[in-house]
């Protein structure tokens, strides 16, 4: 049986009382602890998309919540092409094209001409949506270290590391599933 915290106020912080029951169970079942990784992740995906949509109404109030993730991904990465961007996000192109359509017209994302090819186009984030941005994400940070202000520093950066990890997992399949459609034609 999985323990559920009835709220994550109430749940022990890791490395304290049950947390180390739940390690133990975890470790004799493994289909346990992949059931828990995938409900805990699900809650977090969840949690995800309604933070973006408010963060995207903080960043400018005409802001789509799906576009949050993108303009954060070019401030990280830019300056990128579109297709580089569906490669990346796993999204159609008519999506990622919506989405940055919006993104320039508020003024946040800008297209300029493609220094290994200037008959294409990369995109970067503005002045403007850069700045936006970094007040929003200084903002999160210090959210997330009064949330977890009780955590060791250890388990801090244990828990940045494997989401890391998981994140890089995720790259690879997008970029694999990417080449498949590729090499399929395109579908």
């Amino acid at each position: 049986m999985i323990e559920r915290a009835s709220s994550p106020v109430a749940a022990a912080p890791p490395g304290r009382g049950g947390d180390e029951r739940r390690r133990a169970g975890a470790l004799a079942d493994p289909r346990a602890a992949f059931v828990r990784v995938e409900r805990e992740i699900g809650l977090l995906l969840r949690r995800s998309r309604a933070i973006s949509a408010r963060l995207s109404r903080e960043l400018h109030p005409d802001l789509d919540g799906a576009a949050y993730g993108l303009l954060a991904l070019l401030e990280d990465a830019g300056p990128l092409r579109a297709s580089d961007l569906v490669a990346r996000l796993g999204l159609d192109k008519s999506t990622v094209s919506r989405q940055v359509a919006s993104l320039v017209d508020l003024g946040l994302v800008t297209r300029e001409a493609d220094p290994a090819d200037g008959r294409a186009q990369v995109l970067r984030t503005s002045a403007d949506g850069a700045a936006r941005l970094a007040r929003i994400r200084e903002a999160r940070r210090a959210r997330w270290e009064t949330d977890l202000a009780d955590w060791p520093a250890e388990d801090v950066a244990t828990l940045g590391q494997l989401l890391g990890r998981l994140n890089r997992l995720g790259e690879a399949r997008e970029a694999e599933a990417a080449d498949r459609r590729e090499a399929a034609g395109g579908r």
